[in-house]
C-alpha cells in the first residue's frame, strides 16, 4: 500500500489543472497514490485528467456538482489507502520536495498529528503575487504554536493554515471526524479547530506550496459580499467546538481569562468559556454565542447554583452588548442619512454648476458652428470662383491649341513654298551658266 494518499479536488480549473497534477507527479517522494476527484466540471478538466496514464492516479467524477468536501470525504473514507493524507487543489502548485520533507518530519515526530508548510501566493500567471496589501500576501507564513495557542489564534484571527499544504495522519480523521457538510467558506478551519483540540501540529517554515490568488476575488474564499456574510455566520457555528474543552487546564491554556470563573473542584466550564469570550470579544458578531451559553446555564438549576451570575447580570449584558447589533445599525442608519443629505446637497450644487457650465459650452458650440458655417460658405464661393477660372483657362487653352495648329500649318506651307522657290532658282542658275559659259568642245 502507498505511504501517502493525495486527494486532489478538481472543478473547472482546466487552465491550471495540468500544472497542479504535474507538480504532484514530480515529487521527489514517490510512494503515493493520487486520487483526483472532479466535481462535474463543465470545462475540459475531465479530458485533461483522463489524458494521464500514470498507474498511481485514481480518477473519479461526480455526476453532478457536490462541492469539494464531498470528494475529499469519499476519498478518505472509501478510497485512500495511505497512512498519511495530503490535500491538493486543482489551481495550486506543490514544490518538488514538499512531500519528502513532510513525510520525513511525521516519521520522526509521532506526537504530531499533521504537518503544514508556509505558502507563496501566486497570481493567474503563476508568478509571485506582488500586491503586498492583499489578505493572502503573507497570510500563510506562520510561526509554530502549541495546539492551545492555535486554538486561541483561530478564535481571535480565523484561519491561517494553507489547506493544500497539509499532510495529516489518516488516523486523525478517524479521531476528529471528516469535513462537515454545509460549510462552504471555512470547512478547513473547522477541521483545524477539531484537530488541535486533540493533536499537536507543526508548520514547516519553507514555502512548499504555491497558493493561487485568482483575479476578481474568484477564489472560493475570495473577498466578496456573499462569501464574507457566509463566512461570518459559519464562524459562529464553529464556536461550538470550543465547548469540547472538557478539562479546566485545557480551557485556561486557551483562554487564561477563564481562570477566574472556574470555581471549586467542579467548575462549570461552559460558563467560564462564555465569560472569557465576552471579555475578549475579538469579533462583535460572536457575542450571541456566549450569551446563549449563559442563558442555558441560568436555565439549569444545578449549574446556575454553581456560578456567580444572576439573571439581572444577563439582562444587563444583553442590553449593553447589543447582540443583534440593532443599535449599531441604527447609528449607522442615522449617520448614513446625514451623509446622504450632504451628498444630495453636494450633488445639487454640482448639478447647478454643471448646468451653467453646460449652457456656456452650448453657446460656445453654437458660435463655433456659426463660424464653421461661414467658413464653409466662403470656401464654397472660393471653390465656385476657382471652377470658373479653370473653365476659362480650359477654353483659352483649347483656343490657343487650335491657333497654334493653324500657325504650324502656315509655317509648314511657307517652308514648302520656300523649297519650291529654291528648286526653281537652282534651275535658273544652271541655265544661265551654260548659256554664258558654254563648255569647250573636246579635242579629237
Amino acid at each position: 500500500m502507498p505511504k501517502v494518499s493525495i486527494i486532489l479536488t478538481s472543478y473547472n480549473h482546466a487552465k491550471y489543472l495540468r500544472e497542479a497534477i504535474d507538480s504532484t507527479l514530480a515529487q521527489t517522494f514517490t510512494d503515493f497514490e493520487l486520487i483526483i476527484w472532479d466535481d462535474a466540471s463543465t470545462d475540459n478538466s475531465w479530458e485533461i485528467i483522463q489524458s494521464y496514464d500514470d498507474p498511481r492516479i485514481k480518477a473519479f467524477r461526480n455526476d453532478q456538482q457536490r462541492r469539494g468536501i464531498y470528494g475529499i470525504n469519499k476519498a478518505i473514507s472509501e478510497v485512500a489507502q495511505g497512512e498519511y493524507i495530503a490535500i491538493h487543489h486543482s489551481d495550486d502548485v506543490w514544490e518538488p520536495d514538499k512531500l519528502e520533507k513532510q513525510v520525513e518530519f511525521l516519521a520522526g515526530h509521532s506526537d504530531i498529528g499533521a504537518v503544514f508548510t508556509n505558502a507563496l501566493a501566486i497570481g493567474e500567471d503563476s508568478k509571485p503575487f506582488i500586491d503586498e496589501t492583499h489578505f493572502y500576501y503573507k497570510r500563510f507564513d506562520q510561526p509554530n504554536r502549541t495546539r492551545h495557542e492555535w486554538l486561541r489564534y483561530f478564535y481571535e484571527k480565523g484561519n491561517a493554515l494553507c489547506h493544500p499544504s497539509v499532510l495529516i495522519r489518516k488516523q486523525c480523521y478517524m479521531d476528529c471526524g471528516l469535513y462537515r457538510y454545509g460549510l462552504a467558506q471555512i470547512g478547513d478551519l473547522d477541521m483545524w479547530i477539531r484537530l488541535t483540540l486533540k493533536h499537536q501540529i507543526h508548520v514547516i517554515q519553507d514555502r512548499l506550496v504555491r497558493f493561487r490568488v485568482r483575479s476578481n476575488e474568484s477564489n472560493t474564499s475570495g473577498n466578496r459580499p456573499q462569501t464574507r456574510s457566509r463566512g461570518l455566520y459559519e464562524f459562529t457555528l464553529l464556536l461550538n467546538n470550543y465547548l469540547l474543552l472538557s478539562e479546566s487546564d485545557d480551557l485556561i491554556r486557551v483562554f487564561p481569562e477563564a481562570g477566574k470563573y472556574c470555581y471549586g473542584d467542579s467548575p462549570v466550564l461552559r460558563y467560564a468559556l462564555a465569560m472569557a469570550m465576552l471579555e475578549i470579544k475579538s469579533f462583535a458578531f460572536v457575542v450571541q454565542f456566549p450569551l446563549n451559553i449563559l442563558f442555558q446555564v441560568l436555565s439549569d438549576p444545578i449549574e446556575s447554583s454553581m456560578v456567580r451570575f444572576e439573571a439581572s447580570d444577563f439582562i444587563h449584558l444583553t442590553g449593553e452588548l447589543d447582540p443583534l447589533r440593532i443599535l449599531e445599525f441604527e447609528r449607522l442608519s442615522q449617520a448614513e442619512r446625514s451623509e446622504a443629505v450632504k451628498q444630495v446637497q453636494a450633488l445639487t450644487e454640482w448639478a447647478t454648476s454643471a448646468d451653467t457650465y453646460a449652457k456656456s459650452k452650448v453657446e460656445e458650440v453654437e458660435q463655433l458652428q456659426a463660424a464653421l458655417e461661414a467658413e464653409r460658405q466662403a470656401r464654397e464661393i472660393e471653390r465656385s470662383e476657382a471652377v470658373k477660372q479653370v473653365q476659362a483657362l480650359t477654353e483659352w487653352a483649347t483656343s490657343a491649341d487650335a491657333y497654334a495648329k493653324t500657325k504650324v500649318e502656315e509655317v509648314e506651307q511657307v517652308q514648302r513654298d520656300a523649297e519650291s522657290l529654291k528648286d526653281k532658282l537652282d534651275s535658273y542658275q544652271q541655265y544661265w551658266i551654260f548659256k554664258v559659259f558654254p563648255h569647250p568642245k573636246p579635242k579629237v
